[in-house]
């Protein structure tokens, strides 16, 4: 089989190559899964540019996540079947052809669109888990920043069909008509005067939940949003800096900065609650709730050109970028 491998760090596209590997066999209690569709992450370049935190043993297969189907089982397996499509556990090295994995890892995926389904498994419950796990009812309000990132748009379009409104912060005025017509209830650029145009554009309402994916000073401004006991989530760092807000905000107004980190919101669910997530995420995903924007997708033996693409900003990557696999 084929998969992407890279064996030392550096820029992603002169460190990833392409290379031919012994296909897996599965063993008792495991299946071969043939992969549709990997997407590409951010993650993903930071591990092949070996920044701290994201260093992992050389060589090493990219990948977080994916979709695929079943092609073969090894002995005692009776929970599926050739053909069934499923989506990959989270942190699967994904970008290959093939791989091996213990059946009782395995979720269902529906039918649908590889390319669309290769999100799913980590980006839709994370932005399902951030407006389910911290009390936030219908009619209440959530302000995130980042909101054109695939999360973001995710974090729109479950929250409006909750009933939940969204108040979306961007940093170019042409997504502002697109996460619009997305759900978004208010959507508007990011700036020093943040907080004076949020008071005004939703009446002075109480906003006590705050989503976080850029940093710097971008995490004080969502702050000032907030009611007091307020609660901003972190969950990205697009912009590598360490969040800053202000003391005085966490003395007089009793606002909380915590980290979000979807494997541990899992870790905390029974094997049976975190498939109901997935159930859910399917139903939305069915239903058409669920859609992202996709910049590009690439097959495998171009995965240079794959994550140059990714490692574009702004206008010049408007959407994810996606690998897809011989079937």
């Amino acid at each position: 089989m084929r998969a992407a491998q890279y064996a030392k760090h550096g820029n992603p596209e002169n460190v990833v190559t392409v290379v031919d590997l012994a296909d897996p066999e599965p063993g008792p209690n495991e299946v071969l899964i043939s992969i549709e569709a990997a997407p590409i992450h951010l993650a993903d370049l930071y591990c092949m540019q070996g920044k701290e935190s994201f260093q992992v043993p050389l060589p090493a297969i990219p990948g977080f996540e994916g979709v695929g189907k079943v092609t073969a089982l090894g002995e005692h397996v009776g929970s599926h079947a050739p053909g069934d499509r499923v989506f990959l556990p989270m942190g699967c090295p994904s970008w290959r052809e093939k791989v091996v994995l213990p059946a009782a890892d395995l979720l269902p995926a529906p039918a649908g669109d590889a390319i669309q389904l290769a999100l799913l498994p980590i980006n839709a419950p994370t932005s399902y888990l951030i407006v389910k796990d911290f009390g936030v009812q219908p009619g209440d309000w959530i302000i995130q920043n980042a909101a054109n990132s695939n999360c973001g748009r995710y974090l729109i379009e479950i929250a409006h069909s909750l009933g939940i409104r969204t108040i979306n912060v961007v940093r170019r005025p042409e997504l502002i008509p697109e996460l619009e017509a997305l759900g978004g209830d208010v959507v508007m650029l990011d700036g020093d005067d943040l907080a004076q145009r949020v008071k005004a554009a939703t009446d002075d309402a109480s906003i006590l939940l705050g989503v976080d994916a850029v940093n710097g000073m971008a995490t004080a401004r969502l702050g000032e949003c907030l009611a007091e006991g307020g609660t901003i989530l972190a969950y990205g760092m697009l912009t590598g800096e360490p969040c800053m807000v202000h003391s005085s905000m966490m003395w007089f107004r009793k606002l909380t900065l915590k980290g979000f980190y979807t494997a541990y919101q899992f870790a905390d669910r029974t094997p049976e609650q975190v498939r109901q997530v997935y159930a859910e995420i399917n139903r939305l995903f069915e239903s058409g709730i669920l859609r992202a924007r996709i910049a590009a997708s690439y097959p495998l033996e171009q995965v240079k050109d794959a994550v140059a693409h990714a490692g574009r900003r702004g206008a010049e990557r408007e959407g994810k970028v996606i690998l897809t696999m011989a079937a």
